[in-house]
């Protein structure tokens, strides 16, 4: 007898509906077709476990099952659930099998019959739904996350016989009603960090401020313990909130990298990714046998910290330039290219020299002459090129430490002056698809948006000359600038705004590092 189920590849951050045919006919053995990986091949000897082991019987004659299109490579243990109900349809031990065709199931078996979470759980139920499944059976720990997406029944199940016993009475599971946009509001402003613990450092809140509103890249250069990476973990509680279409484009890489805490739906807040400087480029960027989401695609819509960034690989730093610049990163294999989205802020985060203390104003630097120049060419000028803020932290002094009564601004008042710049930034590039912020525009958008006055040419001109500024800081303090100009209210730049905008150009001074 011939059944069908309906299970769900995912490829990149869609998903892709895999029929799944399984034929009961006379003659002996079990065969597997339609390019299954290994755990997709020994995904027999769990299901032959799992329906024994619950009193139901595996046929003794010839079995295939082919996962349909045939063509397509199909990787991982999701598909024993709707292999082993498909087993159960077309040994008759489920009444009405064409039932099963009605919805998509998904589900790694034990050999007891209970089951495993997935990965990618909502990109199936949003596939799911767009081509008219009735419902979607997925674990317990996955339904709430597959629940987000509206208009679909979605089951959540722990066990086989939950599934049997669904299909004989559908009143048997609860589908799993998800109240996504109270739960994504509720909890987009609970942050366990703020900017009012960081005591002193006013420049550097300034200097993320900045960042923050328009999008832009920021390094943090200073002796260890200055408080870089205090700094950098809070820049998340000023960032706008996420949209509810920017959360779901976010929960979907997250969903597909399992990344989602068990039971989780909607990720609310933007994320913020910290990778060992020993990270390998492939995890930075995506990749793998089958291709999975890299920190930088794990890090869209948030920030990407790299603590200690001459440490890193060069290669590493390298790979980064691309995706930088066309926010999204191509994965590409002889039979297959995926595209994950990598809209994220990088923030770095350095010492000046190998022993930490140049320019500082206290200890004395220990360093051998020319070792301070070699360190920060570790970093390549391409890549120092895209990081718009250069920003020279300077340490705490004792008597704004021992401060108790001292309280720095909290983050909710930086947040609401960033979201007042971004909503001008907004109406700004309305018009452009894909554009939301200063940090953003081209070349020819530079030279429409930011047109600068007489007295400005006359100070940039100077600070070009004077501090030995390279021709590619030119762009980048402009663009700085018109931010600047945002938080400000200013409808021009104005020559305090690029003033400002040309402190933040460190690294670009010839002679910065001796």
């Amino acid at each position: 007898m011939l059944v069908k189920t309906f299970g769900s590849a995912v490829y990149g951050v869609e998903a892709i509906t895999i029929t799944i045919e399984v034929n009961v006919s006379a003659g002996l053995h079990y065969f597997i077709v339609g390019l299954p990986d290994s755990a997709v091949k020994e995904s027999l000897q769990r299901i032959e476990s799992a329906i024994k082991n619950n009193n139901y019987y595996m046929p003794r004659s010839k079995l295939v099952v082919n996962l349909a299109p045939a063509d397509i490579k199909k990787s991982g243990s999701a598909f024993d659930l709707p292999i082993a109900v498909g087993v159960l349809g077309a040994t008759e031990q489920i009444e009405q099998p064409e039932r099963l065709s009605q919805y998509v199931m998904m589900g790694e078996l034990s050999l007891d019959g209970a089951i495993q979470p997935i990965k990618g759980a909502l990109p199936i139920a949003i596939q799911a739904r767009k081509e008219g499944f009735k419902g979607l059976i997925v674990p317990t720990a996955n339904a709430r996350e597959a629940g987000m997406v509206n208009n679909l029944k979605v089951y959540g199940v722990k066990h086989l016989n939950d599934v049997v016993e669904f299909f004989k009475n559908e009143n048997s599971l609860e589908p799993t009603v998800v109240n996504t946009r109270e739960e994504f509001y509720d909890s987009q402003y609970e942050f366990d960090i703020d900017f009012n613990d960081v005591k002193g450092q006013e420049n550097i809140k300034r200097a993320l401020e900045i960042a923050a509103a328009g999008g832009h890249n920021a390094i943090l250069i200073g002796p260890p313990g200055a408080g870089k990476t205090m700094l950098a973990k809070r820049l998340p509680t000023i960032l706008p909130p996420l949209s509810l279409h920017e959360a779901l484009e976010t929960t979907k890489i997250h969903s597909v990298a399992g990344k989602l805490p068990e039971g989780s739906s909607l990720v609310s807040k933007r994320p913020f990714r910290s990778p060992h400087h020993t990270i390998s480029d492939v995890a930075l960027v995506g990749g793998g046998n089958v291709p999975q989401p890299g920190e930088i695609s794990l890090s869209h819509n948030g920030v990407l910290f790299l603590d200690e960034l001459p440490e890193f690989k060069r290669t590493v730093l390298e790979v980064m330039r691309q995706p930088m610049e066309e926010r999204r990163v191509t994965i590409s294999r002889a039979k297959v290219a995926l595209d994950f989205p990598a809209n994220f802020m990088l923030i770095a985060s350095m010492n000046p020299c190998p022993c930490g203390f140049y320019n500082h104003p206290e200890k004395e630097c220990t360093c051998p002459p020319g070792a301070v120049q070699k360190y920060l060419n570790k970093v390549s000028g391409p890549l120092l090129d895209r990081i718009d803020l250069h920003v020279e932290v300077t340490p705490v002094a004792f008597s704004e430490l021992s401060n108790s009564q001292s309280k720095g601004e909290p983050s909710s008042a930086i947040r609401e002056r960033v979201i007042k710049a971004r909503e001008i930034q907004t109406e700004r590039y309305k018009g452009a698809a894909g554009m939301y912020a200063n940090a953003q525009m081209s070349s020819k958008q530079l030279r429409e948006i930011c047109v600068i006055n007489q007295a400005g040419e006359t100070l940039l001109k100077r600070a070009m000359e004077r501090l030995n500024l390279s021709a590619r800081a030119y762009d980048r303090i402009l663009k700085v600038s018109r931010t600047i100009a945002d938080l400000a209210g200013s409808e021009n730049i104005k020559v305090e705004h690029l003033a400002e905008a040309i402190q933040y150009r460190s690294l670009d001074r010839e002679g910065w590092a001796g």
